[in-house]
């Protein structure tokens, strides 16, 4: 135990050099890196980020896209003691805004321009950038101090990244070696915005400690310098950032990365790089299975992988995915962001009933409870219940949110995470649904009060309610109940159209209905399970 508290991700890209060496690491799009090249990159950008002022215990918000430079960025920030700030790059910029100021930041990276989407242009919305120099002072961000932009020029009142990556030569060696032997391995090194029952993204603290859970899960799944794993899984994310980047860190197994999720272009670099492991969620294996059911490809190389089941409209997918992609064993399991992953998984020789209609057996490092969320007593198995964790894994607490915190954890340290689940007969559990009204929209957690508060600002909107409909392709998509201000006429596409550019596209309504009034408890709260059985009822006509 000595041990694991004293590893640090900072020190990742060292010790993975010192085993791994020469062998090939990272694959993103024409670029090829050994684990050798990734410590010099680490390194180049660390330097680079203490010369541009990055301080132990600053908060550095990354916002980019899957890339080689993320990986690099960010094992830079861990090795210089600074706390990274991943933020989803489908945000837009109402949740930037939202994320900078409560995340205190400090510094922000971000591309100019990729593919479609004006980065910096979002961030000029947001920020005063200064006229001259490059120090923000703007007092919607008081911590806020720089803003780095990752692009093909300079960009006036930013500092570029390839002139940070100069600046770093005047770092010495010793000096970095120094700074990285400071960092605490108790501290934070991440704060990941998850969205929460409050209507606001919550930033889940964790610490250097999650290197014992990933190692522990490597294990059980039998990853080892002879794999390769293919991560089009947004970095920004627990799931690829840790079954990817950190996975082959530690491993020594070859990461294939991709900027993007797109089903053909992930079974050519299965045949094409020999992959052996992938992870997803159900979305991404429909869209895997049908893709090579359209154009069958030799994925013999595949091994396994990491694919959420559980709940029983995922069951149908996984079982044809497990035939289509045959031989790959596909695991299951549960995880969030505030417990992290493996909290249950499935084993390599489980059966396929057990892989395909459960979400496996408690992980490693783990304790789960199934409780009567009225009462707080154990339910016996197959009668559904609140899930409870409890581990080494959990996080430190939610960022400046300390009742939040104190809400989430009983006096016994089970943390509760508002789900669904059962325990089965043979000692597996299985993930259900959520009691909280959160969505699931194509992996991405949407937690419908944010768009709801969204569009109370427009005043042509008196009360508004965001409920979830059945999706085949995303499983699920967010459905608006409105009703209309007295005089006004807004319409459904001119809603759905207020959204766009303010919010992530997955939080954007996809259906609007119009209703006079709204169903509403004795408590008056509106009763959210009735609008759902009304969208069913309406949008299937």
């Amino acid at each position: 135990m000595e041990w694991y508290s004293k590893r640090r991700f900072g020190d990742l890209a060292d010790e993975a050099a010192g085993r791994f060496g020469d062998r090939e690491a990272l694959v993103y799009q024409d670029e090829r890196y050994s684990f050798r090249d990734i410590q010099r990159e680490v390194d180049r950008a660390a330097k680079g980020l203490m010369a541009r002022g990055v301080e132990r215990g600053d908060h550095v918000a990354l916002w980019l896209n899957n890339c080689a430079e993320w990986m690099f960025i960010s094992c830079a920030l861990a090795k210089v003691g600074a706390i990274q700030v991943p933020i989803n790059t489908r945000f837009r910029t109402t949740d930037l805004e939202y994320v900078l100021r409560q995340s205190d930041s400090a510094y922000l990276i971000t591309h100019d321009i990729s593919g479609p989407i004006d980065y910096l242009e979002m961030v000029r919305e947001v920020v005063a950038l200064p006229g001259s120099g490059s120090r923000i002072d703007d007092g919607n961000f008081p911590e806020l101090r720089c803003v780095m932009i990752m692009g093909r020029e300079d960009y006036g009142g930013t500092v570029s990244w390839s002139g940070t990556l100069g600046a770093g030569a005047e770092v010495s060696d010793a000096d970095l070696a120094a700074r990285a032997a400071s960092v605490d391995p108790d501290d934070p090194v991440f704060i990941m915005y998850t969205s929460g029952t409050t209507g606001f993204p919550k930033g889940a603290m964790h610490s250097h400690k999650l290197i014992r859970n990933i190692e522990e899960r490597g294990f059980r799944m039998g990853i080892t310098v002879r794999d390769t794993i293919l991560n089009y899984l947004p970095l920004f994310h627990a799931f690829g950032y840790s079954e990817g980047m950190l996975m082959s860190q530690i491993t020594g197994a070859r990461q294939i990365l991709t900027e993007t999720f797109e089903p053909d272009e992930s079974l050519d670099l299965i045949v094409a790089e020999g992959v052996s492991v992938m992870h997803g969620f159900e979305a991404h294996l429909k869209g895997l299975t049908e893709a090579q059911e359209a154009r069958p490809r030799d994925v013999s190389s595949l091994r396994t992988g990491i694919f959420a089941a559980g709940m029983h409209s995922a069951t149908p997918v996984v079982r044809r995915g497990a035939e289509v992609l045959a031989p790959i064993i596909n695991l299951s399991g549960f995880g969030m962001t505030e417990i992290w992953l493996g909290a249950a998984l499935n084993s390599l020789d489980d059966t396929e009933t057990q892989r395909c209609e459960t979400s496996g057996y408690c992980g490693l490092g783990y304790e789960l409870r199934v409780v009567d969320p009225e009462t707080g007593e154990d339910q016996p198995p197959n009668l559904p219940g609140e899930l409870l964790v409890r581990g080494y894994s959990l996080m430190l607490g939610y960022y400046k949110k300390p009742e939040e915190t104190a809400a989430a954890f009983d006096e016994d340290g089970w943390f509760h995470t508002g789900d669904t689940a059962e325990w089965l007969d043979d000692g597996a559990i299985r993930f259900l649904g959520r009691y909280k009204d959160m969505l699931k929209v194509g992996g991405e957690n949407v937690d419908p009060m944010e768009t709801e508060g969204l569009l109370l600002a427009q005043p042509e909107i008196f009360q508004i309610a965001v409920v979830g409909y059945p999706d085949e392709k995303l499983a699920e998509v967010p459905v608006a109940f409105v009703q209309r201000a007295p005089g006004t006429e807004i319409s459904g596409q001119e809603i759905i159209e207020f959204c766009r550019g303010k919010v992530a596209s997955f939080k954007i309504p996809r259906h609007v209905i119009f209703v006079e009034d709204f169903p509403m408890t004795a408590s008056g709260k509106i009763r959210k399970v009735d609008l759902r059985e009304d969208a069913l009822r309406l949008l299937a006509n």
